[in-house]
């Protein structure tokens, strides 16, 4: 398959880049590539650890409440973050077209591609926030929980379904950067808006700075203020002040179907990838469950420490799409490939140090979320076995991100979503013969091979076949 195969709409974008990029030799040296990738990886990896941190100080709000604030505030999110996940789909395509447009030195593609990313995804959020207001409790009711948990989620679902369109605006402004080569701005904004979150949540939970005590309805409004700031941040970023991307000119806020559907060729997949990976993970619960109760709470810190540990390779995926577009867009191929090969190292390097840390400090870490003696040996083998599976992962996240990158994002779909599967149904039989909680995250050291293999091999397919196509 070809790149025009794969991406019909933007094909014109990369031949077109190949001939008047034909005088352009050479591939800048490993130094200026490892900068590049670092300048957009190592602000990713920062906006991300300010994501988790936020989502720990919450629940810690939270928790004060009681146990059933945090049981009906934890089954919203789940909820929010599968819509999160969706609306994804706009942040990944418009961030591998704008990359491949800045590649090709066309900034009113660029520019074009955004703002429809934007309009679309503020046009499709609306219906979802519609529905979360109107179908908040009889969703929440699914998960089953008690009626006074589930009361909980239901006021908390409807206050936050209202900030889906900022939240919108946020995934798809960051996404849209990013491609441009900015990864930075994404980053101060969001830490601008967990700090702002943060406060308000503390402030309207409890009542403080004047403010009145709603409870949990109070977190659900301080996360409504914070992204509608962040979005605003955004698009005073994008109206005014970016020097490569510029929204706001004739014709940007009419709804563009073609470029939609650009955008949504490229970005669906990854978010059904991404689905796809989440539902695969939480298909493990009941496997654990049948371990006891300590095994399922340690399942818990396990997946805490996981989080963690994906952080590097999400920050580097996320600089190998960007860098690997704009390469593609300019028909630098070399320059991909190199990308592709510094951030994989780098990638490899970190994750591989996290997961010689996690060995070493496997039952402090544990200890961290619990001090149960029997949790935290149960715990530390399990993070022990993680630890093994970093370099794989890390592979599979930056070659991921390459194939993104050159416009393929069906393949990682199709190769992680099988993959993460297979490891759950592996799981399942290795826990027959070991019936412990390690045996459950060892299956994954018999997936990353063939996954990172894989992956690997499609992503040398590809470059072969745009270099065909560029001749």
């Amino acid at each position: 398959m070809t790149v025009p195969d794969i991406v019909p709409p933007t094909a014109e974008v990369v031949t077109t880049a190949a001939s008047s990029a034909g005088s352009r030799s050479g591939t800048p040296e490993r130094p200026s590539l490892r900068r590049r990738v670092m300048g957009l990886a190592l602000p990713a990896i920062g906006e991300n650890l300010l994501h988790t941190a936020l989502g720990i100080a919450d629940t810690v709000l939270v928790a004060g409440i009681g146990v059933v604030a945090l049981a009906g505030v934890g089954a919203a999110l789940n909820v929010l973050f599968i819509v999160a996940a969706a609306l994804s789909s706009l942040s990944v395509g418009a961030s591998v077209l704008v990359a491949q447009a800045i590649g090709a030195s066309n900034l009113v593609r660029a520019s074009h591609v955004t703002g429809q990313a934007l309009v679309w995804g503020v046009a499709l959020s609306l219906p979802i926030t519609l529905a979360g207001m109107v179908f908040a409790e009889p969703v929440v009711a699914l998960y089953g929980m008690a009626p006074d948990a589930t009361a909980v989620a239901a006021e908390y679902l409807m206050i936050s379904a209202a900030s889906i369109p900022a939240m919108a605006l946020m995934l798809i402004g960051g996404g849209a950067l990013r491609g441009a080569g900015d990864s930075r701005t994404p980053m101060v904004i969001t830490a601008l808006a967990n700090i702002l979150n943060l406060i308000a949540s503390w402030a309207l939970i409890y009542g403080h700075i004047g403010m009145p005590a709603l409870g949990v309805a109070g977190s659900a409004w301080g996360t409504l203020i914070a992204r509608a700031v962040g979005a605003a941040l955004f698009l005073v970023i994008l109206l005014r002040i970016s020097t490569r991307l510029r929204i706001g000119g004739p014709g940007t806020w009419r709804p563009r179907w073609e470029t939609a559907r650009e955008v949504l060729w490229l970005g669906a997949p990854a978010a059904l990838e991404e689905m796809i990976i989440i539902t695969s993970f939480a298909a493990l619960t009941p496997i654990v469950a049948g371990l006891g109760t300590a095994a399922l709470a340690a399942h818990r810190v396990a997946l805490n420490v996981l989080s963690l540990s994906f952080m590097p390779g999400i920050g580097f995926s996320l600089a190998t799409t960007a860098l690997v577009g704009q390469a593609v867009g300019a028909g630098r191929l070399d320059e991909a490939r190199a990308v592709t090969n510094v951030a994989m190292r780098w990638a490899i390097l970190w994750m591989g140090g996290l997961g010689a840390l996690f060995i070493l400090f496997a039952p402090q870490l544990v200890g961290i979320f619990s001090s149960d003696p029997e949790l935290i040996a149960i715990g530390a083998a399990a993070v022990q076995v993680v630890a093994l599976a970093q370099p794989l992962w890390a592979g599979t996240f930056v070659i991921g991100g390459a194939l993104r990158g050159i416009g393929d994002t069906r393949t990682p779909m199709v190769i992680s979503g099988i993959l993460g599967w297979a490891a759950v149904g592996i799981a399942m039989l290795l826990v027959c013969v070991w019936p412990a909680l390690w045996a459950v995250w060892l299956a994954y050291i018999f997936t990353g091979p063939p996954e990172m293999g894989a992956l690997w091999h499609a992503w040398r397919g590809k470059v072969q076949n745009a270099a065909e196509v560029m001749r």
